[in-house]
């Protein structure tokens, strides 16, 4: 066996603690060392030494100690390593030409250093330190595999890349100038104009970036990359900030616009727009933040059924303790009939600076979760204010039934003003005590699931933002409530933080029977957790209108026909597929008016993609 021990530098803090990781360890009581202080007063693990007890990683007080064993065949897969005690890699995930690779996988298992590697802006180190590894080496390593005769194009300097950055936010610190004349220097392929039409950029042409939004950021610095003339184009996430709308086109646009025999690979935590863009995937699977493995390359569908279902068998590896498996087929009308109304609003008329929102009649009813859908700038985020009772309606009413029906709210944006002066502890603690309690299911299925464990000493308002989102997700769905009102809970977030969040959305609505209402660009979390949806249409930033709770199909219907796209059912998982454009399953979906497809129980799925 191969230890592999991890010392989270940031997490480790000596001056507050008594050292009993080192004082603790066996080996060090025989006259060995397995574990000393370093050079920066922080505990050092030796992994040749190391017998892989874990009574160091049991008595850390603040998580910073991680110790995994792993089998020998691994280390001769090792590609990278950023230091003693640091995160491994092992595997690259394996582009081909002329073809888009999909990557999965959690945040924290490699997946942006795999795609810095692959771009030529890290160059691996086989694990080695006290030299760097050449090229030779390196080539040696991967003999015989499917990424050898990339990283021989790499060493030579034949991979012109272009990379699309994780966080688009930076964007606007590092580059002055409008989205006009940026696209015009960054554009090597003369096709940034027809880009940005294509993305509705060309509105925005002379908008200094600056002053672009999240999701304008994102389709920017997406056709800055497919205009560049490179033999590799990288995205990672590129679905963020974006309504559904917007993540298929943007999903289209890598099809249409890269080059047919460039490679092109794609990160992304969107299960239905990783399965519609790709042509095959890798999944990315590990310890977060201690190692990661780059699986074989698996066939689109197979692939993400195996990511689903826990289990890689190319590999042999269970990665999830239980599968994830989605709606087969709409749950009878009748079984929401009956049901307690725990909330209620009339025709609801909303006016905000110039925005005028209007809302036909529904409720929340007890046991039950009503998903919201639209597109940006539609409502969306308002209508759940008013129901908060944040916002007072021009015309309309919002009613309990009972006044001390309690609601818990997560808004869309999270800012550090709502934890200030708050540990990440003190936060969990004042929604509920049990979140912290190692036997309940809130700490095991939401708080560890989510690595907030590792974080109760931080200060909740010093968080990056990803890691704020996650403790306003937990504390919200953590607070005793009847009612759960969750704008965006799965931004920022991974796949399986994602499936996290929706399990424990299901489990809470279903044990407590208690109501929910969430606001999702995710499509596949939809599907997941909602037994009834919410259609918003209308012009996004002038006017919306929110249709009523209806069922979940008609729903769909309603939603994906506006969008001009068409869904399928995965006969293994339940999962919905985009169905790829003006395919036959497209075409015949369209001409029934069934948008939103849910076969026959054994009926055989008709297009492979």
């Amino acid at each position: 066996m191969v230890r592999v021990a991890v010392v989270d530098r940031e997490l480790c803090k000596p001056d507050k603690c008594s050292l009993e990781c080192i004082r603790f360890c066996p080996i060090n009581r025989t006259g060995g060392k397995a574990i000393e202080l370093g050079e920066d007063g922080k505990p050092v693990v030796y992994e040749d030494v190391c017998i892989g007890c874990g009574i160091c990683v049991k008595k850390c007080p603040f998580n910073a100690l991680s110790i995994v064993n792993l089998p020998d065949e691994l280390e001769k897969m090792l590609i990278h390593r950023y230091g003693p005690n640091a995160f491994k890699l092992y595997g690259l995930p394996a582009p081909r030409q002329g073809a888009i690779l999909g990557v999965i996988g959690k945040n924290g298992t490699g997946k942006t250093t795999a795609l810095r590697i692959l771009a030529g802006e890290l160059k691996p180190n086989l694990g080695i330190f006290d030299r760097e590894p050449s090229w030779d080496e390196i080539i040696k390593r991967f003999r015989g595999t499917e990424i050898q005769a990339y990283l021989q194009r790499l060493a030579e300097g034949k991979i012109r890349a272009a990379h699309k950055i994780q966080y688009v936010d930076l964007v606007p610190r590092r580059v002055k100038g409008t989205v006009g004349k940026l696209l015009e220097r960054a554009d090597q392929r003369g096709v940034s104009k027809e880009i940005a039409k294509f993305l509705g950029l060309d509105r925005l042409w002379d908008r200094d970036v600056r002053r672009l939004s999240g999701g304008e950021l994102q389709k920017f610095l997406v056709a800055a990359v497919l205009s560049r003339d490179a033999d590799i184009y990288l995205f990672d996430e590129p679905s963020s900030y974006l309504d559904v709308r917007e993540r298929i086109k943007v999903a289209r646009a890598i099809r249409r616009f890269a080059p047919k025999n460039a490679y092109v690979v794609v990160v992304e935590h969107d299960i239905a727009m990783l399965d519609y863009l790709s042509d095959y995937v890798v999944v990315m699977y590990g310890e977060p933040g201690v190692y990661g493995i780059a699986s074989k390359p698996y066939g689109v569908r197979v692939g993400v059924n195996n990511f689903l279902k826990g289990y890689l068998p190319a590999e042999n590896v269970r990665i999830r303790s239980e599968p994830i498996r989605f709606h087969v087929r709409e749950a009878p009308a009748t079984v929401t009939a009956g049901r307690e109304k725990y909330l209620e609003w009339g025709e609801l008329l909303v006016k905000r600076d110039g925005f005028v929102l209007r809302a036909e009649p529904g409720e929340l009813q007890k046991g039950e979760v009503v998903g919201v859908l639209g597109p940006n700038g539609i409502g969306k985020t308002t209508f759940v204010r008013v129901l908060a009772g944040e916002l007072e309606p021009q015309e309309g009413y919002v009613y309990k039934p009972r006044e001390e029906l309690k609601v818990s709210y997560k808004p869309q944006y999270v800012s550090p003003a709502m934890f200030e002066g708050k540990t990440v502890e003190q936060v969990l603690r004042e929604a509920n005590p049990a979140a912290l309690a190692p036997g309940s299911w809130l700490y095991t299925e939401l708080v560890r699931r989510l690595g907030l464990h590792r974080l109760l000493d931080r200060r909740a308002d010093s968080l990056s933002g990803g890691e704020m989102q996650k403790l306003a997700v937990a504390a919200a769905l953590a607070r005793e409530a009847d009612i759960y009102l969750l704008d965006e809970p799965s931004a920022y977030l991974d796949v399986e933080e994602r499936l996290t969040v929706a399990r424990a959305i299901r489990r809470i609505v279903e044990t407590r029977g208690v109501a929910a209402l969430v606001v999702e660009h995710d499509v596949a979390v939809q599907d997941y957790i909602s037994d009834r949806v919410m259609v918003f249409t209308g012009t996004p930033g002038k006017e919306g209108h929110a249709h009523r709770p209806m069922g979940l199909r008609e729903g769909m219907n309603m939603f994906l026909k506006e969008l001009g796209i068409t869904f399928r059912r995965d006969p293994e998982t339940g999962r919905p597929r985009v169905n790829k454009e003006d395919s036959y399953l497209d075409r015949l979906q369209k001409r029934l008016g069934e948008y939103y497809y849910i076969p026959k129980r054994g009926e055989e799925e008709s297009e492979e993609s």
